[in-house]
This record gives structure tokens, sequence and C-alpha cells, in this order.
């Protein structure tokens, strides 16, 4: 069912389709016995304990998909265990030039070059907070994803950090830096250690003063060097790392089966998807394995299946996230993950 429905949506320019589908899953699922019948038909129950937090199931959603937090319930009615939401930044922002959202069918892959474009943290503060009043009972855990005003300089940038890590303290269950985004300008040069210490200091400083600190995970570049991953392991005590999520997006455009055309008239922005899975995975294992376990990771990359899914566990993820996965093979890819897990 859901392939024809792709079909379609696929004949719209990708990001109008992102919108007009989620959109209209917003309408039916606030009708009451539709909501019901969705959540029924993809129900999923495989409770796990990371972090201090009780999730559903291990699947989520990665950022970039409900940036404006405003798909919470479609997303929880269809399953996932948690939706990171973002990235936020302290102020609105439209973000870079449209066309910026392009499929490669070809790889099962995405291009975009979206730039954080969101409503701004005190607008999607109360958005949370309004959810949040109306839906008491939810089990939904809720990631905050938090980044820097384009316009903000980088020697700046925590103060950016700040102000998100304060606004969503009491709306989100758990916090992400994003430093890693290819599609701010020089935004991954704050993955460096002098940058990432001043960030996690300040952050750190606010979380110690609350009774049951919230947990900060750092998400990173799939592009690393070996040596500069090595660097933000030996600084993880230092900054009080929760974990990381591993990984975002990617410059590379090696062995793609879209043609080099059409790569090149795409232009710049973050690859997602099939070509990211095999660099996420070793990226995983490798962290896994120098750390002996010791730090928790969040597997995102190439997600389409359980197989894919159950690779990123074996190297060392204890929760998952998909978005390219989910675009591709539809609400179902998480029912269809974590009954095999189960």
């Amino acid at each position: 069912m859901y392939q024809f429905i792709r079909r379609i949506l696929f004949l719209l320019e990708a990001e109008k389709a992102h919108y007009f589908s989620m959109n209209l899953m917003k309408f039916f699922c606030a009708i009451a016995p539709i909501k019901w019948l969705i959540k029924n038909i993809y129900k999923t129950n495989y409770p796990v304990n990371f972090l201090g937090l009780k999730f559903i199931n291990p699947v989520g959603l990665g950022a970039g998909f409900d940036k404006n937090a405003k798909y919470l319930s479609v997303l929880e009615s269809f399953g996932f265990g948690f939706v990171e939401i973002g990235t936020v930044t302290p102020k609105p922002q439209e973000g870079n030039e449209k066309p910026r959202l392009f499929r490669l069918p070809q790889d099962k892959a995405l291009i975009n070059r979206m730039g954080f474009n969101n409503e701004g943290v005190d607008k999607i503060s109360t958005t949370l907070k309004n959810w949040r009043s109306k839906n008491p009972n939810t089990s939904l855990i809720i990631g905050g994803n938090i980044g820097k005003n384009k316009l903000t300089p980088n020697e700046e940038a925590w103060k950016d950090y700040e102000i998100c890590f304060e606004k969503l303290y009491n709306e989100v269950d758990y916090f992400v830096v994003n430093v890693s985004s290819p599609n701010t300008p020089g935004l991954r040069a704050l993955q460096e250690k002098d940058s990432l210490i001043k960030i996690f200091t300040v952050l750190q400083s606010h979380n110690q003063k609350h009774k049951k600190p919230k947990p900060i995970l750092l998400k990173i570049a799939p592009d690393l060097s070996y040596e500069q991953v090595d660097e933000i392991i030996s600084l993880s005590d230092e900054i009080q790392l929760d974990g990381l999520i591993v990984s975002n997006t990617t410059i590379d455009r090696n062995n793609l089966h879209t043609h080099s055309n059409v790569i090149d008239s795409i232009g710049a922005g973050g690859l997602s998807g099939l070509p990211v899975k095999e660099k996420s995975t070793q990226l995983i294992d490798y962290i896994h394995t120098k750390t002996a376990g010791k730090l928790f990771i969040i597997g995102s990359g190439g997600i389409f299946s359980f197989e894919d899914a159950n690779e990123k566990i074996k190297a060392g993820a204890s929760l998952i996230q998909v978005w390219t996965g989910f675009i591709y093979e539809g609400p179902a890819i998480i029912n269809n993950i974590v009954r095999q897990l189960k």
C-alpha cells in the first residue's frame, strides 16, 4: 500500500511532498477513531531503558523530520519509541534557498541542504508545552536537537546552545548538540576540542543545577577522521558526555548509482540513506570497541530494514534512528524492525 502512495508522493517536489503528507496525516489523527485505528495497526511494544529513560521501543526518528514539533501525535501513532525535534535555533530562520531537498531513488538516498530552518526556540518550546498538556499520558520520548543560528559567529556559538538548552529544558527528555550538519557554514568546525569544551561546559553548568539532569548527547559527522573521533572520545569524561549519535549526513559523493550530472546539478548538501550505512556502522563499531562499550551510542544512517538496524546494534548501538528509510519504506518500518528485534 505504501509503495503505491510513495509513487504518487514522489511525483511532487520532495519538500512539498513531506509537508503535504504530514499535514494530511495530522488531519486524520485529529479524528479519534482514525487515530485509534492507525495506532493499532502500527502498535509496537519492546520496552528498553537507557539514559535513565524508558523507551517503548528502541526505534526513533532522527532530527530534521519534525523540526517544529508539529507532528508528534502522528509520529507517536506510527509507533516510534522516540522522536528528535529540531534542529532548534534561538531565532527563527528560513533556512537555505529552495529547492533544498532532493531524492536519489537509484541510491535509496536523499540530499538536503535545509540549513536549520525552524520557527525558533520560543515558539517551539510553546508548541511542545501545549502538546504535553494535551497528552499528559504520552510514553513518547522527545529529544531536543539544538544548534546555532547561521549568522552567529563560531566564537559565540555556545551562547546559542545555552539559550536553546534553557528554554527547552522542561519540554524535552534529552538533548543533542548538533555541530555536524554540513548545511550551516562553519558549523562542523565546532566538532574541534576547544569548541566542544566551551559548549558542554556551559550546558553542564546549567544541567547540574537540576535535581535530575537531562542526558546530553553529541551528534557527529561520518566524515570525521579516526584521529578526530579519538579526540572526542578522550573528551567524553571531561565534558560529561552521555553519548553519541552516529552519524549525521555525509558530504561524500563516491560510489553513487545516480548519474554524476544529476549529482552535480543538485550541488551541495548532506547525503543520507543507504550510501551512509556502511560508513556509520563502521564508525559505531570503532567507537564501541575503542571505549569498551562504555559510551552510549544511538545508531543512525542507512537503516531500511531489521537487518540494517541489527547491524547497528551488533556494532554497538543501543538505540537506532531512521529518517531516509522512513521516507522510502513508510511507517511499517518501525513495526517491522521492532517485531524482529523481539
